[in-house]
């Protein structure tokens, strides 16, 4: 079968780890691994006050620390916390907030599981589902995600211009729950599923190759199609050099693959808390202000994406000026538009991910109702003032820079 290829013509900029060298530089992975114990990124500082039970609006909130599980390491992915912190936001409703990084040895839905875990986790819904099977009582209370931004590259001149003809090549995958849209995609699509490896039939299998959360083996043709986020990893080929004309890439090299247009995208990042958390006293009072603080720290970065890029640089990123304003104008573009409000779930889209990662074998049933809960996220949204839907909203041009800086 035959879909078309949405080749996404959009502007870019790259991720620079002090490591590298050369045009191509290696940006940071969107997920990771193993869990274990994260290190404190960002500490926002909550006013002292004196607690005080059922207190009047007008009083001023009860003081509370809490810690926010980053889904990776600083980047505008998480722009909306940063600002939410740099704005006073989380300060104004009385919470000191620790950001805790992800990276390579962090697995957020792992970690925010844990009954001494963070009290608010940022992770991608499917992966959250999984671990629900597994015993975790993890709930989704503000879907601040809209949409997926996973897609799948591969290169205009292999003639690979439909997923039907990547029988029998090397496809890229990240693992860690990341490959999740591409597996199930390739296997609903067109009947393809991994193992070619072990002597699989190249006719309707593919050798699944694990990609680093990079495009350095995309770059150097090592692999036949890669997996990229919209907001990270596809920028960093805009960013690269094409060796055969000394220009940097373009869109119009690429075959992109968006998985939205293939009824194989999931919802991913979103705000996660334990349920035993939030049943106790007090809790949902903080879930809550914490849920609006960060709904206002993400129409901020709305209306001030250049400022939003600055907070998360000084929030400990260690990432490019052009490959931040590149992620945060992505980014953005996923939030915006909220038709029912920024960190609304859309049914629509969580019955989509429910029934894609069924399909895919990522749960074997569905979620009870109680695995989301709009409850939190409407009460934060009736104290928010001005537009938290963003009707009006287009993505800017960002223009790429080499090496994204």
């Amino acid at each position: 079968m035959t879909k078309h290829t949405r080749v996404l013509a959009l502007g870019a900029t790259a991720i620079l780890f002090a490591a590298c060298s050369g045009a191509t530089a290696t940006p940071a992975p969107t997920t990771a691994p193993t869990a274990a114990p994260a290190s404190q990124a960002t500490v926002s500082q909550a006013p002292a006050s004196e607690p005080a039970s059922q207190a009047p609006a007008s009083a001023a909130p009860t003081p509370a620390a809490v810690k926010l599980q980053l889904q990776w390491t600083p980047q505008a992915q998480f722009a909306g916390y940063f600002a939410a912190d740099k704005q006073g936001y989380y300060a104004a409703e009385g919470l000191a907030v620790t950001m805790l990084p992800g990276g390579g040895t962090i697995v957020p839905q792992q970690v925010g599981s844990a009954p001494d875990g963070p009290e608010f986790t940022i992770s991608w819904v499917p992966k959250v589902l999984e671990a629900r099977e597994a015993g975790s009582d993890l709930i989704d209370i503000a879907q601040v995600f809209q949409r997926s931004g996973t897609l799948t590259v591969t290169w205009k001149d292999s003639g690979l211009d439909d997923l039907c003809k990547l029988a029998g090549k090397k496809v890229g995958a990240w693992g860690y729950g990341n490959e999740f849209e591409e597996t199930v995609g390739l296997l609903n699509n067109c009947g393809l599923t991994p193992g070619l490896e072990n002597g699989g039939d190249p006719k309707t299998q593919y050798q699944q190759v694990t990609q680093n959360f990079d495009m350095v083996a995309f770059l150097k043709h090592e692999i036949d199609a890669a997996e990229a986020m919209q907001y990270n990893e596809y920028a960093q080929v805009l960013e690269a050099e094409n060796p055969n004309t000394g220009d940097l890439y373009k869109p119009e090299d690429m075959n992109v693959f968006d998985w939205d247009d293939y009824r194989a995208s999931m919802l991913q990042d979103a705000l996660f808390v334990r349920e035993a958390w939030l049943k106790q006293p007090g809790n949902r009072d903080i879930a809550v202000r914490f849920v609006r603080a960060s709904l206002k720290g993400w129409i901020y970065c709305r209306d001030n994406p250049a400022d939003c890029v600055q907070a998360t640089t000084e929030s400990g990123s260690q990432l490019g000026a052009g490959h931040q304003a590149w992620m945060m104008n992505e980014v953005n573009a996923l939030v915006w538009p909220s038709p029912e409000g920024v960190g609304m779930m859309d049914p629509i889209a969580w019955n989509q991910t429910v029934q894609v990662a069924k399909g895919g074998k990522v749960i074997k049933s569905d979620p009870p109702t109680s695995a989301y809960d709009t409850s939190i996220v409407t009460e934060a949204l009736a104290g928010i003032e001005g537009d938290a839907k963003g009707a009006s909203y287009t993505k800017a041009t960002v223009p790429v820079t080499p090496g994204g800086n």
